[in-house]
């Protein structure tokens, strides 16, 4: 489940383009381009954030991510730089100031959702474990959400000059559901003539929204969780590369496989894991 973000909407335009084009008008053009091409892939489905010329707030915008179920939550903006000359695509997830700033306020809420983390009721839990269980939560879907930005931005980069090379993290509110893995991706900027004239391209959108759609699929071809179509049609296993603080328990979470399963396809006796290890991860 793919929810598609078009940023802005209504009384907020979003930024304006040297020959008076709206943000807020280019993305959602080009949100309703990537619903059409999901619509079309096999493994996946999309969800529209808006679907029209109106404005959502913020929080709401990944409240409604995560009513939707979703998987992967895609905000899609046009940058703007007082220098005109500055041009292409970035990729952006949330900084950990921002994952430390939304658990905290989590936790002061009296009504925190049952299911907000599995199924954990954490109305019964004590503020110390409460707070575990919502940072491992937020640290998993950061990773998680740090793979699908650098697939999404290296498929841009075929389409496109990319402005960064690399994914950048920011404190966007857009991204600080704590259990949805969530990308901002900026897909030009509008305040250049050049890439203003090709965001107001329908051949041109046509073409970024194939990338991200190529980026979102590399991403759950590598993840793939066990009984969706990415795990059934993947000839090869996917790999992992242990990464500091990273236990086989977290690894077994994050690809939604057994502890058992994990250890046996990697011949794994105990629970020691060393970074740069190359794990196989089994589909189910």
């Amino acid at each position: 489940m793919i929810a598609i973000d078009p940023g802005h909407g209504g009384e907020d335009p979003g930024a304006i383009g040297p020959s008076g084009m709206y943000e807020k008008n280019i993305v959602l053009a080009l949100a309703g381009e990537l619903k059409r091409q999901i619509e079309d892939a096999p493994g996946m489905h999309p969800v529209m954030i808006r679907t029209s010329d109106y404005y959502v707030p913020l929080n709401e915008r990944f409240e409604r991510a995560r009513e939707a179920r979703a998987d992967l939550f895609v905000s899609l903006h046009a940058d703007a730089f007082r220098d005109r000359r500055v041009r292409g695509s970035s990729a952006y997830v949330l900084s950990r100031s921002g994952a430390s700033s939304q658990a905290a306020r989590l936790l002061a809420q009296s009504e925190n959702e049952a299911d907000l983390i599995g199924g954990v009721d954490l109305e019964q839990s004590d503020d110390m474990l409460r707070s575990v269980l919502l940072d491992l939560s937020q640290n998993a879907s950061m990773e998680y959400s740090q793979t699908a930005a650098s697939k999404i931005l290296d498929e841009l980069g075929a389409v496109g000059r990319n402005h960064r090379k690399q994914v950048e993290s920011a404190n966007f509110v857009g991204l600080r559901s704590p259990d949805v893995p969530s990308v901002l991706v900026e897909v030009g900027f509008i305040s250049n003539p050049s890439d203003e004239a090709n965001l107001g391209s329908r051949q041109h959108r046509a073409e970024l929204a194939t990338a991200i759609r190529r980026g979102i699929e590399q991403h759950f071809r590598q993840t793939a969780p066990r009984g969706t179509w990415f795990a059934a049609n993947r000839s090869d296993p996917a790999r992992y590369v242990v990464q500091r603080g990273d236990t086989l328990g977290t690894i077994a979470q994050r690809y939604s496989i057994s502890l058992n399963r994990l250890r046996q396809a990697n011949a794994i006796q105990g629970d020691v894991i060393h970074p740069g290890a190359v794990l196989e991860i089994p589909t189910g």
